[in-house]
């Protein structure tokens, strides 16, 4: 398959190197000083999976004239989703498709009113990883996973295709979600819900998960979570938050999810796509989710200041 990475930052560093290593005809989509760094000194990869190089790497910052690809990766932040769906389009041919992997659940739905719902797949991935310096990439934790799915849960040969390219990839586990709607909404709650109390408390989820409050708060954001997903038809298992409260205590202990970095940054974040759609899906809904708004009224100020629209 010919796979473009759009957005190479610790998701797409550390996917697309994988992926690059394997063999596969891999082309990243990168801009300023990453792509200066890919260009003249390729990509390194630290990984509790295992540590990698490479050399030299297909790389350019032009996707209208990057030719078409069978699958781009779309790896931007969530917020940028929206900003860059028309850049797509030239790197599409008639069977092509983009599998989003943002934190969220908006991204397909985002997508496909710019490009088509046939040209988008559903997907989600976990791991910690970030830009440690340009074209330097470091996985810290989680075990990488993908799972991704078409938008109607139908086993594509397009999906299947795509099934087997990640599976010559080390270092990542793979999966085509039965319900990818609910797959999607599974992360959702798990990733927004430690985004937004992480970014909160400004500590890292070994204290999170350890402290009465914070576990209690988690508890609490999880289940309105569940509950605005059922009220959408959205069939999320009422244990979801169990299964994920499980995961966030096998994290190492000084992880921090990516919105919490960025917002302890003074950088802008995945504040709109993550705990604000909670509160907006749920009130789309006629649910109430006190927990989740508090937490985004409360990071709001933080958020616009590091978009310059507030300042003090």
């Amino acid at each position: 398959m010919r796979i473009a990475i759009f957005g190479t930052g610790g998701i797409g560093g550390y996917i697309g190197g994988r992926l690059a290593e394997a063999g596969e005809d891999v082309t990243f989509i990168a801009r300023a000083r990453q792509l200066e760094a890919l260009r003249n000194g390729g990509l390194r990869v630290d990984s509790i999976e295992g540590d990698f190089t490479l050399p030299h790497v297909r790389i350019t910052d032009d996707p209208e004239h990057a030719g078409t690809f069978d699958v781009v990766l779309l790896c931007v932040k969530a917020w940028q989703v929206a900003q860059v769906a028309r850049a797509l389009s030239p790197m599409l041919g008639p069977e092509s498709c983009v599998l989003p992997l943002q934190n969220g659940v908006e991204a397909p739905t985002i997508l496909a009113a710019e490009l088509g719902s046939d040209k988008v797949l559903g997907g989600l991935c976990s791991l910690i990883a970030y830009v440690v310096a340009p074209g330097y990439v470091r996985h810290a934790g989680g075990k990488p996973f993908i799972r991704f799915g078409e938008l109607n849960d139908h086993r594509s040969e397009r999906v299947i295709r795509l099934q087997h390219a990640f599976e010559h990839a080390r270092g990542l586990a793979i999966e085509i979600a039965p319900n990818i709607e609910a797959a999607m909404w599974e992360k959702f709650l798990f990733i927004a819900t430690w985004g937004g109390v992480g970014s909160l408390a400004r500590a890292p989820v070994g204290i999170l998960r350890t402290q009465p409050g914070t576990r209690k708060m988690l508890q609490q954001a999880m289940t309105e979570i569940v509950i605005v997903a059922k009220e959408r038809g959205v069939d999320v298992p009422p244990d979801a938050p169990v299964t994920a409260l499980e995961l966030l205590d096998g994290m190492p202990p000084d992880g921090t999810a990516s919105m919490q970095r960025d917002m302890m940054a003074g950088l802008p974040s995945e504040l709109e796509a993550q705990t604000g759609a909670v509160v907006r899906l749920g009130r789309e809904a006629g649910i109430e989710t006190p927990v989740n708004a508090l937490i985004y009224a409360s990071l709001l100020p933080q958020e616009l200041r590091a978009r310059g629209l507030l300042d003090w």
